[in-house]
C-alpha cells in the first residue's frame, strides 16, 4: 500500500511539474499555493489534507515514543515531499513491525 500511495499521487506531481518546470511543487511555491486554493472545493480539500497531516504529526510522533520507532522524523519529510498517501501506510507498517506479540 505504501508504494502504490507514494506512486499514484505523484505521477500527477511529476505531470506537472515536466509541464510548468514546478519540481514537485516546491520550485514555485506562489503558484503551488495558488493552485492549491483555487476554488472553494479545492480550498476545502486543501484545509481537510492540511489538518489530516498536522493529526498525523503528532499521533505519529506519540506512537513512534510508545513503540520505540527511530527516525520518525524520516516519515515525516516524506510526507511533506512525496504525501501522506504512501508516508501513513509506511509508517504503520513500521510501527506494527515495532510492536512485540
Amino acid at each position: 500500500m505504501a508504494v502504490i500511495g507514494f506512486i499514484a499521487p505523484n505521477i500527477f506531481v511529476v505531470w506537472e511539474s515536466i509541464e510548468t518546470g514546478n519540481i514537485l511543487f516546491y520550485t514555485n511555491p506562489l503558484a503551488t499555493i495558488n493552485g492549491m486554493f483555487a476554488n472553494t472545493i479545492s480550498t476545502a480539500f486543501m484545509v481537510d489534507l492540511l489538518f489530516v497531516v498536522l493529526v498525523f504529526f503528532i499521533w505519529s510522533y506519540h506512537e513512534a515514543k510508545k513503540y520505540h520507532i527511530k527516525r520518525v522524523w524520516i516519515i515525516w519529510i516524506l510526507t511533506l515531499l512525496f504525501g501522506i498517501a504512501g508516508a501513513f501506510p509506511l509508517f504503520l507498517y513500521l510501527r506494527e513491525k515495532s510492536k512485540t506479540y
